[in-house]
């Protein structure tokens, strides 16, 4: 994160601030607050965006070690609150760990902010190339489960020469993309927030229509438990119903299997009945309330050159690669 003062704030310490946004992250125990931790650094870059570093995906033996923390927990709750989300892969390591498995099925519901960076893309020549693009949206197609193939960047991303600069163009344009859709996040942030709050609504009705269904399936008396169990274990039949008697689409719905694990914990009993006029509420603020915050929101033109708000670092020059020496320039080709 951006400050005048270079330094490190250690995970604790963090999540007391009032001035920053992670309390809420205090719930997953000293074992992640131990390992959390925010630097602090007087960069132009991280006055625009600021970035947010996971450690490393275990992968063989090591999968094997616990955390000692609710990794796919933490990563569920930056994904919910970031505008991009990048996965990295490394051109010669392709292999997907079932770690990494988990991590990537906890960004489900966000595909929108997923992009996709196949780093070290010079260390391979131009056939080796082609096989492992190939090879990787075959994996992620297994992972992603969505017939929408995610944006792919690929490029070598530091400022070492290229091994192999057969696809040295390529790589440059790719990396022009990536930087330039990096700097659009803070133009849109307003109109990001709008649709999160618009999607939690949505997911807040369905919310309610399914506690309210499992609490008017209960007996009064007698049998609970087992009428309990009975509806986890059916709970894609409650969908279903709730489905068709009030026309919701069915990607709406949470995930079946998080729903049956958290609803295991809860006593069906305690659960409110349904009231109409709090979900008037809600829809009377998606119909009027939502269309008039949009309207609020200024329009990008795309005729209008804007001042790019992301700046320094990898981001200088972005807008300004047509020149002869627009390729290459990394490498000091017009340095001078």
């Amino acid at each position: 994160m951006f400050d005048e003062k270079e330094g490190m704030i250690p995970g604790n310490a963090l999540v007391v601030d009032p001035k920053k946004q992670f309390r809420p992250l205090s719930k997953f125990g000293n074992a992640f607050l131990n390992r959390f931790q925010c630097s602090t650094v007087n960069s132009p870059v991280l006055r625009g965006i600021s970035i947010v570093d996971t450690p490393g995906i275990l992968s063989g033996e090591k999968q094997r070690v616990d955390r000692g923390y609710d990794f796919t927990g933490v990563l569920e709750w930056f994904a919910e609150r970031v505008d991009r989300i990048i996965l990295l892969f490394d051109a010669h390591k392709l292999d997907i760990s079932d770690e990494f498995r988990r991590s990537i099925e906890a960004l489900r519901g966000h595909d929108d902010k997923i992009r996709i960076v196949l780093n070290k893309a010079d260390m391979i020549d131009h056939q080796q190339l082609m096989r492992v693009y190939g090879a990787l949206m075959w994996s992620l197609g297994k992972v992603l489960q969505t017939p929408e193939v995610a944006r792919v960047y690929i490029g070598s991303f530091w400022d070492q020469p290229l091994r192999y600069d057969v696809n040295r163009r390529l790589f440059e344009d790719e990396e022009q993309d990536l930087f330039r859709d990096m700097q659009s996040l803070p133009r849109n942030a307003a109109l990001r927030k709008l649709n999160d709050l618009i999607k939690r609504a949505r997911l807040a009705k369905v919310h309610a229509y399914i506690v309210s269904e499992l609490r008017k399936e209960m007996p009064s008396m007698f049998g609970k438990d087992g009428k309990k169990k009975e509806l986890i274990k059916n709970l894609g039949q409650v969908y279903d119903r709730i489905q068709r008697e009030q026309q919701i689409s069915p990607g709406d719905f949470p995930d079946i299997k998080k729903m049956q694990e958290t609803l295991a914990n809860h006593d069906f009993t305690k659960f409110h009945p349904l009231k109409p006029k709090l979900l008037e509420v809600v829809d009377h603020m998606l119909a009027t309330d939502i269309a008039r915050l949009m309207d609020m929101i200024p329009q990008e033109d795309v005729n209008i050159v804007t001042e790019p708000l992301i700046k320094g670092g990898a981001f200088e020059g972005v807008e300004d690669q047509v020149s002869p020496f627009g390729y290459g320039r990394g490498e000091g080709v017009d340095t001078g």
